[in-house]
This record gives structure tokens, C-alpha cells and sequence, in this order.
């Protein structure tokens, strides 16, 4: 009528015995109409003390797994197909059968994952590896052509003119190499700390990488640079690997000789086409058990969200020990009332009676608490 046109539809407060054994099926039900807004009859109880807490927990865990494989479909670039209607929540015994299913996904995918970070940490390894090679070999032939001063093996130490040896040499002190790779903002306060510790018994060489290299700890994509570092006996040689780990430098062993860094370099070219074959049927494999997840996961996440929400509804109830049943209050417009009872006998499974029964006749504008009440 005219005079209704701005007030809200007449309200009453009514009580749903819902019985033991149908009340989720009810409860969902009535979400999927949205007629009514639930009373909270524990307010004195704790979230953690209320009676469902394991099953939204559950539910949570569901939600974590589900987290996890949307992060890896988006990483992966695959849609996820929407239905056309949203799902119903599952009935509860096929709740643990889709907490199997994500479970067994998570761990197929996670050991999916380990292995490709394996795989790729090898691979980014071996690369390193071979730039290193290809680059010191460089340095080894500059040096040994004199081609420069820096180049000069020790100029600040005297040579005997006799014999041509150094004092060093003399000493029965031995010619060590340490070669590796370094993050190029490093290199300045590296070569710094060899000069102050090692006090001028070692002879830096280095040039940065062409390849842009991702990290092997953090797997940020940087400039790289590859260093040989050329030190006199055992002690400068700790010294030297010592500031190499506080600088976080990837080492690889050095050759002895020419022959020696070819026979490496052709190992290394043979390994490195071994681990990328093994790579790409490592993603291929991944993908199809990603796109093989896609196809259900619309499905699980409205799943778990609607039998989430239910759960927290049932927990607004209270229970009658003596008839076995939960109790629940709630505000409904009038001229809903059977469309309430229609839900509620839907959502029985088991020929299970569900009584409702009006706490006050009608409610038009206000709650018993003097608040306004509007659907």
C-alpha cells in the first residue's frame, strides 16, 4: 500500500527447532534463500568453546590449501572456468572426500615444486659455472702474456735477479686460485676488504657476466660477476675464503690447465642439456595437474565458503539436550514465513520435523533491543 512505500516489510522473530542430524542441510537451505538474519543465543561463549569450532577449523585448512593452489594456477597462467550457477555447500559426507583430494593435491604439487627448485638450482649452478670458466680462462692468458701492470704476478714483492723467484717462492709459499661468482653491487666493498685483510698478497681479477642471472637464494634476477683471485700460501688462502662466505660469493673449483677446463666445459654443456630436457617435462607434468585443478576449483572455493559460513550459523544456535535438537532464532519478514517452512522441510533428508514458532506476532519497524529492524 501507499502508506507502506518507506517503511521496511513487517518483521517477526521466530524460533526453528531444527533436529539433530538435518540442521546443516536446513541451515543451507535457507542461505541459499537469504530470508533470514540468525540471533546469536551464546553470546557469553567464546568463538573457540562453541560447538563446531573443529569443523570451521576444517574448513580454514580447506581454505589454506585452497589459498596455495590459486596462487600456483595464477603463477602457472591458467584460468579458472566459472560455473554458470554457484554450487550448493557439500553435504557433510563428502566433506572429507574433497579435504583428501586437496590434501593429496598439496602434496603432489609441493613435491612438484621442490623438485623444479632442485632443477633449477642445479641448472643456474652448472651456468655459473661454465660463464665462470670462459671468463678466468681470459684472465689465466692475459696474465700469463703480460699483456698489463695489473696483470703482473705481485709487482709489490722483490724478485731475486738470480733465480728469478720471489720471496714468497723462497719461502716454499704455494700459488692458490679462488674463483667464483659475486653480485655486482658487491664487488667495490669486496675487493675493499681483500686489500685491508690480505694487505696487497692477492691479485683480483674480474668482469661482469653478459647473462642477466637469477639468484640461487633468493632468485632475484641480477648483474653477476666473475672474479679469480690469485693468493700466496694457506693462511692468506683462509683469509680469502673467509671474506668470499661473509660476501655470500658463489665459488667453483679451479682448473689445473687448459685441458683440464675443456674436459669440464663439455661435461658441463652435456649436463646442462640433461636438466633442461628433465626441466620441461617437470613444468609439462605440473601444468597438467594444475589444469586438471582449475577445472574444480570454482567448484571447492564457493564449497568451503558456504559450509564455513553454515558452520558459523550453527554455532549462533543453542541445544536442547532433552529433544536432541538445535535451537535457533531468527528475524523473518512476515510474508516470508512460508517460504521459511518450505525451506526448512527441503533441507530435511531424513523425514525429520521442524517446528517454527512465532516469539512475537509482528514486528513492523523495531526489535525487542528498540532497534530498527529492515530486511
Amino acid at each position: 500500500s501507499g502508506s507502506m512505500v518507506f517503511r521496511s516489510e513487517e518483521m517477526c522473530l521466530a524460533q526453528l527447532f531444527l533436529q539433530s542430524g538435518s540442521e546443516y542441510d536446513c541451515i543451507s537451505e535457507l542461505g541459499e534463500l537469504g530470508l533470514v538474519e540468525f540471533r546469536d543465543l551464546n553470546p557469553s561463549v567464546s568463538s573457540f568453546q562453541r560447538r563446531f569450532v573443529s569443523e570451521i577449523k576444517r574448513c580454514e585448512e580447506m581454505e589454506r590449501i585452497l589459498g596455495f593452489l590459486l596462487r600456483e594456477i595464477q603463477k602457472a597462467k591458467i584460468a579458472i572456468p566459472e560455473e554458470d550457477e554457484s554450487p550448493l555447500a557439500p553435504p557433510p559426507r563428502q566433506v572429507l572426500e574433497i579435504m583428501e583430494q586437496l590434501q593429496r593435491l598439496e602434496m603432489e604439487l609441493s613435491e612438484v615444486a621442490r623438485n623444479k627448485e632442485k632443477l633449477q638450482r642445479n641448472l643456474l649452478e652448472l651456468t655459473e659455472y661454465t660463464h665462470m670458466l670462459k671468463i678466468t680462462r681470459a684472465f689465466i692468458h692475459s696474465r700469463s702474456r703480460a699483456l698489463g701492470p695489473q696483470y703482473e704476478e705481485f709487482p709489490t714483492m722483490e724478485t731475486d735477479s738470480v733465480t728469478g723467484c720471489t720471496g714468497m717462492q723462497r719461502l716454499g709459499a704455494k700459488l692458490g686460485f679462488v674463483s667464483g661468482l659475486i653480485q655486482r653491487v658487491k664487488v667495490e666493498a669486496f675487493e675493499r676488504m681483500l686489500w685491508r685483510v690480505c694487505k696487497g698478497y692477492t691479485i683480483l681479477s674480474y668482469a661482469e657476466v653478459d647473462e642477466n642471472l637469477a639468484d640461487l637464494d633468493t632468485g632475484e634476477i641480477s648483474k653477476s660477476v666473475v672474479f679469480l683471485i690469485s693468493f700466496w700460501g694457506d693462511q692468506i688462502g683462509q683469509k680469502v675464503q673467509k671474506i668470499c662466505d661473509c660476501y655470500h660469493c658463489h665459488l667453483y673449483p679451479h682448473p689445473e690447465n687448459d685441458e683440464e677446463r675443456a674436459d669440464v666445459l663439455d661435461s658441463l654443456k652435456t649436463r646442462i642439456q640433461d636438466l633442461n630436457n628433465v626441466l620441461h617435462r617437470t613444468e609439462d607434468y605440473l601444468r597438467q595437474v594444475l589444469q586438471k585443478a582449475s577445472e574444480s576449483a570454482y567448484t571447492w572455493v564457493v564449497q568451503v565458503k558456504k559450509m564455513k559460513a553454515i558452520y558459523h550459523i550453527l554455532n549462533l544456535c543453542s541445544f536442547d539436550v532433552t529433544n536432541k535438537c538445535l535451537i535457533a532464532e531468527v528475524w523473518c519478514p512476515v510474508s516470508d514465513l512460508a517460504n521459511l517452512r518450505g525451506a526448512l522441510e527441503e533441507g530435511s533428508v531424513r523425514t525429520h520435523v521442524h517446528f517454527i514458532r512465532p516469539l512475537n506476532k509482528t514486528l513492523p519497524l523495531h526489535c525487542q533491543n528498540g532497534q530498527r529492524r529492515k530486511t
